[in-house]
C-alpha cells in the first residue's frame, strides 16, 4: 500500500461506480479473457436485486466487490456452469422467491489484499442471507493455481491438499476459513479460466437461522388479544338459547378483534335443570348429550367471527366414563381436545367423574398455548411441563362460584 487508508467503508453499488468497477475488475482478473461486466449487464443486476450488489471502498475508491443472485437451488442442484447459473449472462435466473443466495462475482483489488476486505464483503452476504430468510449461499470457487498440479493430481486430490495446507491456494483456502465448505466439483464450469482449467469447486455456506416459510397466509402473532366471557348463570330454554348468548359474547370479542375467546368451566350447567328430576349422577351424563352439537357450533362460530375459540368445560361419556374435558375451536377450521385431569373430590362423589390423562400444547396462529381446567392449575408441575414444551400463554377456565362462571389466563411464570 503506497497510501494511507484513512477510510473504509461497504456501499451499495450503483451505475455511477460502473467506470471505476470496470478498472477494477481489469486489475483483479488478468488471467482471464474477458475480466470486466458490460455497463449493461451491471444496470439489469442492479434493476433485479439492487441490495445483493456492493462495494467496499479504500479512501473513497473501489478495492473490491460482490454481485449475488437469489435462485432456486433444485434448479441446480446438479452440474452446472457459470453460463447456465447466471442464464447466459442475463440473470434472468434470478428469483426473488427463491431460497439461496448465488455468488455471481467477488473480488479484491491486488494491492488490497491481505487486509481481510473480503472477509467483509462475505459477512455481508451472510446477514443479507439471514435477513431474507434464505437456506444458504453457493458459488463456484475458482481454483486457479491448480494448472500447476494437473499433470499429478485430479481436481478432488487437489481439493483435498489444499484443505490438508499440503498444498498454498489463496483463493480457496479463503473460502474455507470463511465457514464455506465444498459440495462437488464442476468441470467446465467457467470458460476461458485455464489457470482452473476450467474447474471450479461448488462451496456452501449453511443459514442456521433458516425458517422453512409457513405455507398459511400469516406467520405466527406476536401481539395477541385476549377475550375472557364472564358468564352470568341464568335459565336457558334449549341448547339454541344457550348458543344464542355465546354466540353475543364471541360477536362481541371479534368486534374488539380478539384473537381468542375463552369460555368458562360447565358453562352450559344450566340446562341441567331440564333433568331436576334425576339424580345428581344422571343429571351430568344427559347434560353430556349436548356436548358434540356445542361444540360444532363453536367450530362454526370459530370460523365466522375468525377466532380461536376455547369452550371452556363441557362433560363427556367415553365408553362408561364420564370427563370434564372441553375443545380448541381454531379459526381455520380444526378442533382438538383437552382433558381435565385432577378432578374435585365432589366430582367425584357427586356425578362419578374421572380424571383425564392427556396433557399437551396446542399449535396456534398466536403461539403454543396450553389449556388446564380449574383445579389442574393448583398442580405447578403442569404448567412447568407445558413451559418445556414452547408453551407460550396458558388458558385457565374454571368455576368461580356457585352463580359466576370465569376464564383466567396466566403466562408462563405467572401465578394464578
Amino acid at each position: 500500500m503506497k497510501n494511507k487508508i484513512e477510510n473504509i467503508e461497504l456501499d451499495f453499488l450503483t451505475i455511477d461506480d460502473y467506470q471505476e468497477l470496470k478498472r477494477a475488475m481489469i486489475v483483479a482478473y488478468q488471467t482471464l479473457p474477458n475480466p470486466y461486466w458490460e455497463e449493461s449487464e451491471i444496470q439489469t443486476l442492479l434493476n433485479k436485486f439492487p441490495e445483493g450488489q456492493i462495494v467496499i471502498k479504500v479512501n473513497g475508491h473501489i478495492a473490491g466487490c460482490a454481485l449475488s443472485i437469489i435462485i432456486d437451488h433444485e434448479q441446480f442442484e446438479e452440474q452446472h456452469t457459470y453460463k447456465i447459473v447466471t442464464g447466459n449472462y442475463t440473470f434472468e435466473t434470478h428469483n426473488k422467491r427463491g431460497d439461496t443466495l448465488y455468488g455471481v462475482d467477488v473480488f479484491i483489488k491486488p494491492e488490497f489484499r491481505g487486509l481481510r476486505l473480503g472477509r467483509r464483503l462475505y459477512d455481508y452476504r451472510k446477514e443479507l442471507c439471514e435477513k431474507l430468510n434464505l437456506k444458504g449461499i453457493e458459488f463456484g470457487g475458482r481454483i486457479p493455481n491448480y494448472h500447476k498440479y494437473e499433470a499429478d493430481l485430479s481436481p478432488k486430490e487437489y481439493i483435498e491438499k489444499v484443505k490438508s495446507r499440503e498444498i498454498p491456494d489463496p483463493v480457496l483456502n479463503f473460502q474455507l476459513s470463511n465457514d464455506f465448505y465444498p459440495v462437488r466439483v464442476l468441470k467446465g464450469y467457467l470458460e476461458g479460466d485455464k489457470a482452473s482449467n476450467e474447474y471450479a469447486v461448488l462451496l456452501k455456506w449453511d443459514n442456521i437461522y433458516y425458517e422453512k416459510p409457513s405455507k398459511r397466509a400469516k406467520d405466527i402473532k406476536r401481539v395477541v388479544r385476549l377475550g375472557l366471557v364472564q358468564w352470568q348463570m341464568r335459565p336457558y330454554k334449549n341448547i339454541n338459547e344457550l348458543m344464542q348468548q355465546a354466540e353475543y359474547f364471541v360477536d362481541t370479542l371479534s368486534e374488539y378483534k380478539s384473537d381468542f375467546a375463552l369460555f368458562p368451566e360447565f358453562f352450559n350447567a344450566p340446562l341441567m335443570a331440564e333433568f331436576n328430576k334425576l339424580g345428581e349422577a344422571e343429571s351430568i351424563r344427559k347434560l353430556a348429550d349436548y356436548t358434540t352439537a356445542i361444540v360444532q357450533e363453536f367450530s362454526k362460530l370459530s370460523i365466522s367471527y375468525n377466532i380461536n375459540i376455547i369452550t371452556g368445560s363441557l362433560p363427556e361419556v367415553v365408553g362408561d366414563n364420564l370427563y370434564n374435558v372441553g375443545y380448541l375451536c381454531r379459526r381455520n377450521g380444526s378442533v382438538e381436545r383437552y382433558e381435565k385431569l385432577h378432578i374435585t373430590p365432589d366430582e367425584l362423589k357427586a356425578w362419578g367423574m374421572k380424571g383425564g390423562n392427556k396433557l399437551q400444547t396446542y399449535d396456534t396462529d398466536c403461539g403454543k398455548i396450553g389449556i388446564l381446567i380449574c383445579n389442574d392449575v393448583e398442580f405447578p408441575e403442569l404448567s412447568r411441563l407445558l413451559s418445556d414444551e414452547g408453551m407460550d400463554i396458558l388458558f385457565v377456565p374454571f368455576l368461580y362460584s356457585k352463580w359466576i362462571f370465569q376464564g383466567a389466563i396466566l403466562r408462563p411464570g405467572t401465578s394464578h
